[in-house]
């Protein structure tokens, strides 16, 4: 699946580096407005988690999800709920996405924007910011060692973040030997496309406690946030639960709630094992 995906990524690529040259991408990039700090809306601070809100319309498992005739009314349905973050999925072919939800989505809120894309050229680090993106997602699996730090480097160098996605604890390793200082830990296999939201609690230790640490995939609801959070997670992207919903902006409000319940002030063990073994990672990658 993966490998038909970022196959179809180079398709629809090819067509828009012939429809627009990088040069007036960059001029357009130049042009947007100041990014906002995706990384910093990513930590609530001690026994609270952000909620990263996504809008996507299908998904390869399951088809069709939601329509979204009006992504500027779902966003802000979002942002009201008390989403700290909206990743807004641009891939067209697998998850029925288009740049244009993303500059619509910029337009609409005031939280950070994440590009959500399969990214395989600097082109598309360029296209993001000059749509308004103030994150963009990296996939660890489908970059060579030298790809993701060149363009963890790049995502920097126009102002904003990257969130760099991994599934496994090698994939970690990988990541913060990038650089990497947003790591988003799938639940969701490449491989299979199953789902195993217990795959967080078993890869997360090895983020520093200095990194941001976000649980993506597999969140049915507030229940599963309160258990990401407990797990050790800084944040938690819901996608599907929320565009398949009648409410979303309740749904969205009930899942903050549910990442900063008292209780997760109290426990601290989870964060307290990423300090002790992250930072041992961390130390022995800056050297």
């Amino acid at each position: 699946m993966l490998e038909e995906i970022i196959a179809a990524a180079h398709r629809n690529l090819a067509v828009r580096e012939n429809q627009v040259p990088l040069s007036e991408v960059k001029a357009t990039a130049r042009r947007a407005p100041e990014p906002r700090d995706g990384r910093a809306a990513l930590r609530q601070g001690p026994g609270a988690v952000s909620i990263i809100a996504e809008l996507k319309r299908r998904s390869p498992s399951k088809g069709a999800l939601a329509t979204i005739s009006d992504p500027k009314r779902l966003a802000t349905a979002y942002e009201d709920g008390g989403a700290a973050l909206i990743s807004c999925m641009t891939e067209p072919d697998f998850f029925g996405g288009d740049l244009a939800d993303l500059k619509q989505v910029r337009a609409a809120v005031s939280i950070p924007v994440i590009y959500k894309d399969f990214v395989v050229s600097p082109y598309q680090i360029h296209e993001a910011r000059a749509h308004g993106a103030d994150m963009v997602l990296l996939l660890v699996e489908a970059l060579a060692q030298p790809q993701l730090e060149a363009f963890i480097e790049r995502i920097d160098s126009l102002g904003m973040s990257a969130l760099v996605e991994v599934h496994s604890r090698l994939e970690v390793c990988r990541a913060l030997d990038a650089g990497a200082q947003a790591i988003g830990v799938n639940a969701r296999s490449w491989s299979t496309y199953q789902v195993d939201r217990a795959n967080f609690a078993q890869v997360v230790d090895l983020v520093p406690a200095e990194v941001v640490a976000v649980a993506e995939s597999g969140v049915r609801g507030p229940h599963d946030v309160f258990e990401y959070a407990q797990a050790g997670a800084d944040a938690v992207l819901v996608g599907e639960s929320l565009v398949t919903s009648d409410d979303p902006r309740q749904l969205v409000a009930d899942m903050v709630s549910a990442g900063s319940h008292p209780a997760l002030q109290t426990d601290r063990k989870a964060r307290v094992q990423r300090t002790v073994l992250g930072n041992q990672i961390h130390h022995y990658h800056q050297r």
